[in-house]
């Protein structure tokens, strides 16, 4: 993907996660072991090593922040671009200055550095999974509390596409919606879609399905999206066939890797999964001392 097309950094928000590292690690003392053995006129050079095969690399950005923030003096110079893929023992990024800066920025930038470089993996396997089909990969709102922004852009970094952001950008009638709706009676889908589309008619509008007998009643509402939740691929081809093309269709809920193939041949147009936030493990990602600048 062009770097253009990947969502925008909000860096004010990155600027306050980044405070708050840092003074996870350092309250008001300091890095005790660093600033007691490292003599402070020490200079350094270090670089950002790949430690598994097949890495995506994401949020240099975000590392050069975390370094620059401790020591505006160091030199970050980045090898490869976000979105460019890494090789076991490969080095994609150097840093070079005064010693004490690098150590004290070493573990929060490698925390940011680990966790984005692990979504942008993962969402570059699903996606490729995909190639050939028309079904795009889309993330979910189970994002790490804050991260929401850098993980969203991590997952368009690595291939995949970004879902709403959050409560306010899409409506989306999900089985608790629905649940409170049918309270009031027979018709809640069609009844929840009128209100919103009169209360937000700017606003496309999702609904999840569980059965294939509210797909249908979604369908006639004129809902841009319908959501068929935990169905199995005998229920997604029924559902195509049902719908004909007058909403776009999701399959999410049991989403893994291997299943995805299976989706793609049935023919729905996006297919979403919270393992691309959720569930990934970070990347492995070491920061190396190689002598004096």
């Amino acid at each position: 993907m062009n770097s253009s097309a990947y969502p925008p950094i909000d860096w004010a928000r990155v600027d306050l996660l980044i405070d708050l590292a840092l003074q996870e690690d350092l309250d008001t003392t300091g890095d005790v072991t660093t600033n007691s053995v490292v003599p402070e006129e020490a200079v350094a050079r270090a670089v950002l090593l790949c430690k598994e095969p097949g890495m995506v690399i994401a949020g240099l950005g975000v590392a050069e922040r975390v370094f620059k923030k401790v020591e505006p003096r160091l030199e970050f110079t980045a090898l490869k671009h976000d979105g460019d893929s890494c090789g076991v023992g490969e080095v994609f990024a150097e840093i070079k200055g005064p010693a004490r800066g690098i150590l004290i920025a070493e573990r929060t930038a490698l925390n940011f550095l680990q966790r984005l470089c692990g979504v942008a993996t993962t969402s570059a396997k699903y996606a490729k999974a995909l190639a050939g089909f028309k079904t795009v990969v889309l993330d979910t709102r189970k994002t790490t509390p804050g991260y929401r922004n850098l993980e969203k852009y991590a997952v368009a970094v690595g291939g995949a596409t970004n879902h709403r952001v959050g409560l306010f950008d899409r409506v989306m009638i999900k089985d608790n919606h629905r649940e409170m709706a049918a309270m009031e009676g027979p018709g809640g889908i069609a009844r929840s879609v009128e209100r919103a589309r009169k209360m937000y008619p700017g606003l496309e509008i999702e609904v999840e399905a569980d059965s294939l007998e509210e797909v249908k009643e979604a369908a006639g509402t004129g809902a841009e999206y319908i959501m068929l939740d935990n169905m199995s691929d005998e229920m997604m081809a029924e559902a195509v066939k049902l719908v004909a093309g007058r909403a776009k269709l999701e399959a999410s809920g049991g989403i893994t890797l291997e299943r995805l193939p299976r989706i793609g041949k049935i023919g729905v147009d996006f297919v979403s999964s919270g393992a691309l936030t959720h569930s990934v493990k970070s990347a492995d990602i070491s920061l190396d001392i190689r002598g004096e600048k």
